[in-house]
């Protein structure tokens, strides 16, 4: 990722996957970070790295989070009742919301287009549960957001990758299949491609703004699981219907919408470029060894 002199004081709700790759950045960038977790061992996990790490219940803690941050980021997943981090920091913010706020959706929230692009300004709707309460909890961002002028960024993003949570991962450990769904087509990012998107954007906010952060490539499962393989000296892994047992609901959602996102406007407004523009980029780079790598 690109060198940028911004070092903000990063408060993210949420610290999975995502959270955590983007409070190391903002460490990176000589800021501060501090990411929530309900689950203490993540919790240890994120100090070791220097993330302060603390639990969502603890609104004290959480109200003095808030208000030394200059940008929260939310990746938290709504539940039946909303976003969860709305519920939380609502009511502790008052007049301490900061400079920039980015809320991490789905492209779910577009649903199937038979393989048609997508846009930003496209229609919202949504296929599966999970995607309507996507739907639903931007908007409720938005109409806050609205309601008290904050800088509020909505980031809508496909299945992400990278090191640990990638087809590699399951070509190695085994436990890839691949289902073929015959014009089935989606996108993916590389996780530190979402991250500079992110990023990004806080040096140049638009209040209200979506925006796709995607790879240029989308393309069906079958086509990346058969080339990873490949690359790997690795037999095909078996095929399997998508009603099998064995297929993830995470993953049989990929499977219920077919489309083609745009992150043109993510370029042209950001000034951002994935650097792995492909799922081939990606991939290969989590394939070729480096220093550290061969030193681990």
């Amino acid at each position: 990722m690109p060198d940028v002199p911004s070092a903000p004081s990063l408060l993210v709700f949420g610290g999975g996957y995502l959270g955590r790759a983007a409070a190391r950045e903002a460490l990176r960038r000589g800021g501060r970070a501090t990411a929530t977790s309900r689950d203490p061992e993540r919790r240890r996990a994120l100090e070791a790295e220097g993330v302060a790490a603390l639990d969502p219940a603890d609104a004290g803690a959480l109200k003095t989070a808030l208000e030394a941050a200059t940008a929260v980021l939310v990746t938290a997943a709504p539940d039946a009742q909303g976003c969860p981090a709305l519920r939380a920091l609502g009511p502790l913010a008052g007049d301490a919301w900061p400079d920039w706020i980015g809320y991490v959706s789905s492209t779910s929230v577009y649903g199937d287009r038979a393989g048609g692009w997508v846009f930003e300004g496209g229609p919202l709707n949504a296929a599966s549960l999970e995607g309507a309460r996507r739907v639903r909890a931007e908007r409720d961002w938005l109409d806050g957001a609205r309601g008290m002028g904050l800088t509020l960024q909505i980031f809508r993003l496909p299945g992400f990758y990278g090191p640990g949570r990638s087809v590699v991962d399951r070509l190695r450990d085994g436990s890839a299949r691949i289902v073929r769904k015959p014009g089935q087509v989606f996108n993916r990012i590389h996780v530190d491609d979402v991250v500079s998107g992110l990023f990004a954007s806080m040096d140049r906010p638009r209040p209200g703004a979506a925006y796709n952060l995607t790879d240029d490539a989308p393309a069906p499962a079958d086509v990346v699981m058969e080339w990873a393989a490949a690359r790997m000296g690795l037999p095909r892994p078996p095929e399997i219907d998508l009603d099998d047992p064995a297929v993830s609901d995470a993953m049989r959602r990929f499977y219920l919408d077919s489309k083609r996102v745009s992150n043109a406007l993510a370029k042209a407004e950001l000034g951002w470029r994935p650097a792995y523009p492909t799922w081939r980029e990606g991939l290969g780079a989590m394939l070729t060894p480096t220093p550290e790598r061969s030193a681990a």
